[in-house]
């Protein structure tokens, strides 16, 4: 009963996540890099099947309807162009993770998979850190710390603990903390730069 009402709160909060996201993509407020999102659509689904594979049971299921609103967020951001900075970084991260797709394929082992396409998901956090490190107020820290706690919850509603269950949620949860300390650390940066640049024209008003 524990692990269903786990699984289940994690499906919730995964829609409590990404439903403001999305909100804020329409307003014009948050400007995903797509590349970044379409490497975690098709990550986070074949990784869902790799837990279906390893018994992870309910616990995977929060991974796969992340999964498929994963796939919507992709597919906004690239119809309605949000970050248009393509650099040839983002080129190499997304050849990377596409690269890494196939993995299940090639082999019937699911943890071989599942440890390919998490390196392939921690590449598609490349153009993202780049844009947030660039533009950190186009990122909502909100939602990568309730991405962060929802994998805890994930993994808490596991059925099977293995390295194939376990480690793309506590992987994804950990890059999603960084990405937060990233954006905050910007922010601060060039606030205190922007203070700096009005105190130097105040004190050049004066002269």
């Amino acid at each position: 009963m524990l692990k269903e009402l786990l699984s289940a709160t994690a499906i919730v909060l995964t829609f409590v996540i990404f439903v403001p996201y999305i909100r804020s993509i329409h307003r014009g407020h948050t400007r995903p890099h797509a590349f970044s999102w379409v490497i975690w659509a098709l990550g986070t689904l074949v990784v869902f099947v790799a837990q279906l594979a390893a018994g992870g049971g309910l616990g995977a299921w929060p991974i796969g309807v992340s999964g498929v609103i994963t796939g919507y967020v992709a597919l906004l951001a690239y119809r309605k162009r949000t970050d248009r900075s393509i650099h040839r970084s983002d080129w190499v991260f997304l050849a990377v993770a596409l690269a890494a797709l196939p993995s299940w394929l090639f082999t019937s082992n699911p943890l071989w998979a599942v440890v390919i396409l998490t390196g392939a998901d921690l590449a598609g956090f490349g153009p993202t850190f780049r844009s947030a490190y660039a533009r950190p107020h186009q990122e909502r820290t909100r939602f990568y710390a309730l991405a962060a706690a929802r994998n805890a919850i994930v993994i808490l509603a596991l059925e099977a603990y293995s390295l194939t269950t376990v480690l793309f949620p506590a992987a994804v949860g950990v890059a999603c903390l960084l990405l937060v300390a990233v954006i905050v650390w910007r922010r601060r940066t060039l606030a205190r730069r922007a203070g700096g640049n009005r105190h130097d024209g105040g004190d050049a008003a004066q002269l």
